[in-house]
């Protein structure tokens, strides 16, 4: 019983990244197709499709844990989670000038695609 259920999980797991990677692919095309278009929307069929922009933090581990001399702080952080780190600067127990130079700031394109 065991088995078969080892052999189901190995074989989705090998669909998912068939999956992923055809996902991806097809992700860079439509990318492609909205650059060349210079368009963040457009309908394509019956389908619209949305560009998203945002900007993420991508933090320097050393660099946050020299800043923040306070371990119980650190350690509330554990590994560093920018969704952790955004929470306790919110909550003022860390102060946003102090950690500045910690991250780089990175801008990423999310791709909404609905049924109309």
């Amino acid at each position: 019983m065991m088995e078969k259920k080892v052999q189901q999980y190995y074989k989705l797991k090998t669909k998912q990244k068939e999956l992923e990677k055809e996902l991806a692919e097809l992700r860079q095309d439509i990318l492609s197709y909205c650059s060349e278009l210079g368009e963040t929307e457009a309908v394509i069929g019956s389908y619209k499709v949305k560009l998203v922009t945002q900007n993420r933090k991508e933090y320097d581990d050393e660099k946050l844990y020299n800043t923040l001399s306070d371990p119980e702080v650190w350690r509330l952080l554990s590994k560093t989670d920018p969704a952790k780190v955004a929470s306790l600067t919110k909550l003022n127990i860390i102060a946003e000038e102090k950690i500045q130079h910690t991250y780089a700031v990175k801008t990423v394109t999310l791709l909404q695609v609905d049924k109309q």
